[in-house]
């Protein structure tokens, strides 16, 4: 299997967008492989860390998403966004995130994703509040049954280094998708996260149950993450 490591192999293949994740903050919960593994694409497998397989509420500020050559997209690469995702390695050894939801308050980069890259966006009504020294993350989806999730937390001093798990659950170098019937894999990079401990002030969230693990999140998370932001490219999709 492809090394877990903290710097991203270089692309390969042609560049076709670019992002900006700001303000993001990572919580995980330890979750068995047996309950991740019907949540998976053919060809996959889930990925495993220090005894366990892992999801992920993941909130930030998307920002200067831009459809390469072009330039950033106004107003509609820029808004916030919360994920669930999983972790995944295919047959080729890859490793990659699964995403079993992504909010985010703009309808058409949600229609867009859904269409071009069959990534499972939703349209949500959404905010990012800083409130003294703590985060908010809020969002309610707007269509379906309405799930919702509030995020508050407080971000420290401390720096995260040479750790095994943060970098499992943080330096992902591609995600899986399925396309026209395949399981695809699609590559990107970043610069290194840098990243803080951080404590979660408050939780209230249906987003992680929604996206088909419910009572996960009636638990605190078992790591708390933060990190100001990367800049990130995405390749064409591989076989």
């Amino acid at each position: 299997m492809d090394p877990i490591q903290a710097v991203a192999p270089p692309l390969t293949g042609r560049v076709i967008l670019s992002q900006d994740w700001l303000r993001a903050s990572f919580l995980h919960w330890r979750v068995a492989s047996d309950a991740v593994a019907p949540l998976l694409p053919p060809g996959t497998r889930p990925d495993e860390c220090d005894g366990s397989s892992w999801v992920g509420l993941i909130a930030f500020q998307m920002a200067r998403f831009t459809l390469v050559p072009g330039p950033a997209l106004p107003y509609i690469g820029d808004f916030p966004e919360i994920n669930v995702r999983l972790y995944t390695v295919d047959d080729e050894g890859r490793r990659g995130v699964l995403f079993r939801s992504l909010e985010a308050s703009r309808v058409l980069t949600v229609l867009g994703a859904r269409t071009v890259m069959n990534v499972p966006y939703e349209w949500a009504r959404m905010s990012i509040r800083r409130s003294c020294d703590a985060i908010d993350y809020r969002s309610t989806r707007l269509t379906g049954a309405r799930p919702s999730s509030r995020i508050v937390v407080r971000p420290s001093a401390e720096t995260v280094t040479d750790d095994p798990l943060a970098d499992f659950l943080t330096a992902r170098w591609g995600m899986h998708t399925v396309l026209r019937g395949r399981t695809r894999f699609v590559p990107n990079e970043h610069e290194p996260w840098p990243l803080r401990r951080a404590t979660l002030v408050s939780l209230d969230d249906e987003l992680v149950a929604a996206g088909g693990l419910p009572g996960v999140t009636d638990r605190p998370p078992d790591s708390v993450l933060y990190s100001p932001g990367v800049h990130a490219r995405f390749a064409m999709p591989l076989a």
